[in-house]
């Protein structure tokens, strides 16, 4: 008996010691903005990749639910996601998902869904899918889930609202969202995927209170105690979309690290934040193969303090805009593969106006 539950002990731990990749796409196509972008033929090599080399491609429910409910992750698992519901999506990336057999997820915002019917009922051309559309896509298994009622982001407080009169504002919108969502398609996931992937402490109180899960926009493998409030995606359009970088991205492994008080915060002001210090909770690395880089200021000197912590002083002010710091180290048990977390920041001027989007 004690041998069996020594088994079962193993197996767990070795199951749950994988992590899974969530990988967002906008448009597929060769004619919308590069930054948004990748071509159909570049997304057929992302499918054609993850069949051969074994990818457990899985509907983000059944990713989310293994998290809510502990069970194992199984090796190497991927869900596919898509932001905006993009009419392309339908024409290009349907045709070559349905030849894997691969399931996915569309984002949507309800209000620009409605304000392009329109176009659709005159036979018009539009840039979105249309509810019929959406509706018939969830009704062969896509997942439709919310980004809001507008594409607006939560972070920023519009007039002279308090945060508190700004969070009950969004959350009439965010609940009128998910509505739409249920009566136009059948739906209710209670999935958001944060604008511009703009969140705040703040805000991943004010998700978790309304029982939503939050997905954001920066890197990271996802495990079993990944943050629903916060789950990563990897950003895989161009110019992120080659194989060559995406290959370590999926085979990438949750990097648990934690982050206190102030510095869990996202955004700062220009000049205002000058270093990080971040708790580990994972010893399958070694210190010294630790490597953490900052958008626009490059590689980062690495102070350990002790065993489990480390702080990072700025080599420079983080520049305004959105900023990411991502960090790896090679696994010891798993080698050829990565631990990866990324943190953002939304750096404002000065006299704390927000950059443009």
């Amino acid at each position: 008996m004690r041998a069996n539950l020594f088994v079962i002990f193993l197996f767990l731990f070795h199951f749950s010691s994988f992590g899974a990749v969530v990988l967002q796409y906008h448009h597929v196509s060769d004619t919308t903005p590069k930054s948004t972008s990748i071509t159909p033929e570049q997304f057929a090599v992302h499918l054609k990749y993850l069949q051969e080399n074994s990818f457990n491609v899985v509907p983000l429910s059944q990713l989310i639910n293994n998290i809510k409910n502990q069970q194992p992750l199984k090796n190497k698992t991927v869900a596919i996601t898509f932001d905006d519901a993009y009419v392309d999506i339908l024409t290009n990336a349907k045709p070559l998902l349905d030849d894997y057999k691969y399931p996915y997820t569309i984002f949507v915002n309800p209000s620009i869904i409605n304000r392009n019917e329109d176009a659709h009922v005159k036979g018009k051309n539009s840039h979105y899918l249309s509810w019929a559309q959406l509706k018939a896509l969830g009704d062969e298994g896509v997942i439709i889930a919310n980004h809001g009622f507008e594409h607006d982001s939560l972070t920023r407080i519009t007039g002279d609202l308090s945060q508190e009169q700004w969070l009950a504002q969004q959350t009439v919108l965010l609940l009128k969202a998910e509505s739409i969502i249920k009566e136009k398609t059948g739906q209710s996931w209670h999935y958001f995927a944060y604008p511009y992937g703009e969140y705040s402490p703040e805000i991943q109180r004010w998700i978790n209170k309304n029982n939503f899960i939050g997905f954001s926009q920066q890197s990271g493998a996802i495990g079993l105690n990944t943050d629903l409030t916060n789950v990563p995606r990897f950003p895989a359009s161009m110019p992120y979309d080659k194989i060559s970088g995406l290959r370590d991205k999926l085979n990438s492994l949750p990097f648990n690290i934690k982050l206190q008080g102030e510095q869990a915060n996202t955004i700062f002001k220009f000049k205002q934040i000058k270093s990080i210090t971040f708790n580990v909770e994972t010893d399958d690395f070694y210190k010294s193969g630790l490597h953490c880089y900052i958008s626009g200021l490059g590689k980062q000197k690495i102070a350990w303090q002790g065993d489990s912590s480390f702080t990072i002083n700025f080599s420079d002010n983080l520049p305004i805009g959105r900023v990411r710091c991502n960090c790896t180290a090679a696994s010891i048990s798993k080698p050829g593969r990565y631990y990866w977390y990324s943190k953002p920041w939304f750096i404002l001027n000065t006299n704390r106006q927000w950059y443009h989007l």
